[in-house]
């Protein structure tokens, strides 16, 4: 299966979620199911350099070749001094440091290829028209410019699996890949390709323990050797201030789907997003395509319909992630 990654990774970065390297992890420990054909980047968790930076240093601490492009800094038409301010805020935290104090930080920004992501997403994509299964894990912002770029892509995709949206969460209005970039995260949705749609509403069932982590440890390969100390310090960050018992591995379900989409069950539906101004602004709605009542303003026309997540077994989840990181060797 080819398989493209857009990502928005923080491992290592004090105050930063850390599940997009867990997903990459997963994506690269499955090598026997999984050629990664690219691993893009985009500002959403980190900037896209420091994202980026990540990556690099990533692959080369677990000592594997993929390539990688960076990709927007910014969102299509939003204002990213709101979002930033309210990502980076742990950074401001004056405990932070201090939880971070032992986690060895990214390597520095060593440059990236001229060709950008948006570039590299749509030449691999509609060079092997139904072959490669995007799966992307941050804002929409690269997605959206490849569909731009390459008006064939949405036919040509196999798949784009997203992370993103929320219905029904309670304390969550708007999430951060929506949230950062509505107006990608609505060409996305509007775009007539195949999506699979991994909402908040589902992902807020998963956890990672410390426990989980703990086996992960146990398993003591290249991988786990990079992961584990970037997922530490995450975990007492989110004790401090969630207390939820360990994390939540959001970007994970999008991946493992891919593996085995038996752990989660899905819904047909139709999905817009919020572009009013306002607190609602990036706000996902889903309904059952066909049931709105038909009006006369063609503006208004219902999205194609999608399957979107509504439930996950995270014992199966954690179950497979593990035993696959293990089979890494």
């Amino acid at each position: 299966m080819r398989v493209i990654i857009d990502c928005d990774p923080g491992n290592g970065v004090p105050g930063a979620n850390v599940d997009d390297g867990v997903a990459v992890g997963l994506a690269i420990a499955a090598r026997d199911r999984i050629d990664l054909d690219a691993i893009t980047v985009v500002a959403g968790n980190t900037t896209n350099r420091v994202g980026y930076a990540v990556a690099q240093t990533m692959l080369a601490e677990i000592g594997v070749d993929v390539p990688l492009y960076l990709g927007a800094d910014r969102a299509l038409v939003e204002d990213p001094k709101r979002w930033r301010t309210h990502l980076d805020r742990g950074a401001r935290d004056p405990t932070v440091p201090e939880l971070w104090r032992d986690t060895p930080g990214p390597r520095p920004f060593r440059g990236a290829p001229s060709r950008p992501a948006a570039q590299a997403i749509g030449e691999l994509v509609t060079a092997h028209p139904g072959e490669v299964t995007l799966v992307a894990i941050g804002p929409l912002t690269n997605v959206a410019l490849a569909l731009r770029l390459y008006p064939g892509l949405a036919k040509a995709v196999n798949r784009i699996v997203v992370m993103g949206g929320v219905f029904d969460v309670d304390g969550y209005l708007v999430d951060t890949n929506f949230g950062c970039d509505p107006e990608a995260a609505s060409a996305v949705m509007n775009s007539g390709a195949t999506v699979t749609l991994v909402p908040m509403d589902v992902t807020v069932q998963t956890l990672l323990t410390r426990g989980d982590i703990d086996r992960l440890e146990r398993i003591d390969n290249r991988l786990t050797r990079y992961l584990v100390p970037t997922l530490r310090p995450w975990v007492s960050y989110l004790d401090a201030t969630r207390n939820i018992g360990g994390m939540r591995i959001h970007d994970v379900v999008a991946v493992a789907l891919l593996l085995d989409p038996s752990i989660a069950t899905s819904r047909r539906s139709a999905v817009s997003v919020e572009l009013a101004p306002g607190l609602s602004r990036g706000r996902a709605a889903r309904w059952t395509p066909g049931t709105l009542n038909s009006r006369e303003d063609q503006a208004c026309t219902e999205p194609p319909p999608i399957d979107v997540l509504v439930d996950i077994d995270n014992a199966r989840l954690v179950e497979l992630l593990t035993d696959v990181i293990r089979s890494l060797g």
